[in-house]
């Protein structure tokens, strides 16, 4: 049990601990309060048991919530291309806006950190411009400089790191994580109800399924089983999103998703403890 589940036990909110990882970075633990994750009542209940390493991240854990920030991005980003190829650009905009609105700010921090140049001007002016004249030529070069731009962000972790199975294991999880509660949001009564949280977990499992593609020969020969069952279940989540538009029926229950997910994230653990177990040797 991790430490913000503790908290989520003795507070009583339920998913408290997904509430307090989507709300990083944190300056301090009174930060909890500030971005209204919990109220001034609730912080007094637990101040002495949280301090900064609970809730300020570091080392991996830090590089993995920012890679995974900017693998969300991605996963917005490659939809949004989607949608532009197919001539919806009303579909694609809030798929442009969301790296924007929601993301940007949350990683903000880190990129300033790591020297990443700002690039939150390319995004906002893409963003604009498909709006305003999804025709306009320029669109596609902004594209490519805005992927460019999350792909350099993304570059500015060591190499070495964004190619180790067990580093890379727990950015797919958080990716897949958030794509299995978007489609949770998207789904009622076996239809899509909510296209763009359709199109946002596509987007996330396409990228986390990219991902795999890199270390899968790495896992392969770490934990045959493991990469057995987490490929298996890439190959079922893929076709939940057989294209960007939604089907009129739902593939596969928000309940199948979460159990492919839960899938992949046990078999991932072993890896990860794996990995780690070798590191300690």
């Amino acid at each position: 049990m991790s430490e913000l589940d503790k908290f989520e036990a003795k507070l009583g909110v339920p998913a408290l601990s997904n509430k307090i990882q989507a709300a990083r970075p944190y300056g301090s633990p009174e930060d909890l309060v500030t971005k209204k994750v919990i109220t001034q009542e609730q912080f007094d209940q637990i101040k002495d048991q949280v301090g900064v390493q609970e809730v300020v991240l570091t080392g991996e854990a830090k590089d993995v919530d920012y890679m995974s920030k900017l693998g969300l991005m991605k996963g917005h980003l490659l939809v949004a291309q989607e949608l532009l190829d197919q001539n919806q650009p009303k579909q694609a905009e809030p798929h442009i806006g969301h790296p924007v609105e929601e993301i940007y700010v949350d990683v903000e921090e880190q990129l300033n950190e790591r020297k990443v140049k700002e690039f939150k001007t390319t995004l906002v002016s893409l963003q604009d411009l498909v709006k305003s004249s999804p025709k306009d030529s320029k669109v596609k070069t902004n594209f490519t400089s805005s992927v460019q731009a999350v792909d350099g962000a993304i570059a500015a972790l060591p190499a070495d790191q964004r190619s180790k199975p067990g580093f890379v294991l727990q950015v797919i999880n958080e990716l897949l994580d958030s794509a299995n509660s978007e489609y949770g949001a998207a789904i009622a009564n076996g239809k899509i109800t909510a296209p763009i949280e359709y199109q946002d977990s596509r987007g996330f499992v396409v990228y986390a399924n990219d991902l795999y593609k890199g270390i899968s020969s790495q896992v392969a020969q770490a934990d045959p089983e493991a990469h057995k069952a987490i490929d298996a279940s890439f190959v079922e989540l893929i076709k939940v999103w057989p294209a960007a538009i939604p089907p009129a029926k739902a593939v596969k229950t928000a309940n199948d998703v979460t159990k492919l997910v839960k899938t992949i994230e046990e078999n991932s653990q072993k890896v990860v403890n794996r990995s780690n177990t070798q590191a300690q040797r």
